[in-house]
């Protein structure tokens, strides 16, 4: 994968924090501590976005002729099914 070169400006209380978080070793550089932060914010973009995806799907399913607690019966038993519960 290719890089590319970018300047940032930060205050200097962001920049101790980056400091504060490389000197405790949970990063080796600024750049690796950047990146991360782009992983985690992506990864949030994504959950975001599916979250966004089954809510519209749900909308566009319409109402629903079961009660709720058929309703929980069903995702109780898929919960089941696929291990997270």
């Amino acid at each position: 994968m290719s890089t590319l070169r970018k300047t940032i400006t930060v205050t200097e209380q962001q920049g101790a924090w980056i400091k504060s978080r490389i000197k405790d070793g949970d990063f080796t550089n600024d750049s690796e501590y950047l990146r991360d932060l782009i992983r985690r914010d992506q990864e949030r973009a994504q959950k975001i976005a599916n979250m966004q995806r089954l809510v519209t799907e749900g909308i566009e399913s319409g109402m629903s002729n079961k009660t709720p607690k058929q309703i929980m019966a069903e995702v109780e038993q898929k919960m089941r099914a696929n291990g997270t519960l």
